[in-house]
């Protein structure tokens, strides 16, 4: 994830290495923020420019977006990113920087789950006490394809009352809820 996160930035320094310093506002999904934290520094001292960077679940950054709060650039989920153009707002053409999947995260010290195999992964889901994942309506783009898991297991009835809910943006993730102990299981994207 870090080289194609680098590999952006190149492209960024290449597009804008000639231009006068700039102010840049940059609105990037939560998932992103290690690396573009990492990165931006470097990206502003080697150019002069400012980057200011807002960080959110990929959903509440294209709703903010749409509501008006400006972007010179937008890193959030290819399908956000999808609606975007086909409603106009951003011009076509992508660049994908890294891919996600879900993982499954247990407090520090905690027994692993055995998540090998479709069967092992219902039965830890159903044996935890609690399960953690991104509220639907914060933005993120996880809870739609954790609730389908959950059907797809035939588990929704048993688990849903078990699910705790993380708000979505850097101080409202998934990882709070289960450091806390809010949550036993963590279902949460994580840049690959």
């Amino acid at each position: 994830m870090r080289q194609l996160a680098i590999a952006a930035a190149a492209a960024l320094l290449a597009a804008t290495g000639s231009a006068p310093a700039a102010e840049i506002d940059a609105l990037v999904t939560t998932a992103m923020k290690a690396a573009v934290d990492e990165l931006v520094p470097p990206f502003e001292r080697a150019n002069g420019h400012n980057v200011r960077v807002s960080y959110g679940p990929s959903g509440g950054v294209a709703r903010r977006f749409i509501g008006g709060e400006p972007a010179d650039v937008i890193m959030i989920d290819g399908g956000a990113l999808d609606e975007l153009i086909k409603g106009g707002k951003v011009l076509p053409g992508r660049t994908d920087v890294a891919r996600t999947g879900i993982g499954i995260a247990v407090r520090k010290g905690a027994a692993k789950p055995d998540v090998s195999s479709p069967e092992a992964l219902k039965q830890a889901l159903l044996a935890a006490k609690s399960i953690g994942h991104t509220a639907p309506d914060g933005g993120g783009i996880t809870a739609a394809h954790v609730m389908k898991l959950f059907e797809k297991l035939g588990i929704a009835a048993e688990v849903t009352p078990k699910v705790k809910l993380a708000a979505g943006g850097p101080n409202g993730r998934v990882s709070v809820l289960v450091s806390s102990g809010e949550a036993e299981i963590g279902c949460s994207r994580s840049p690959s």
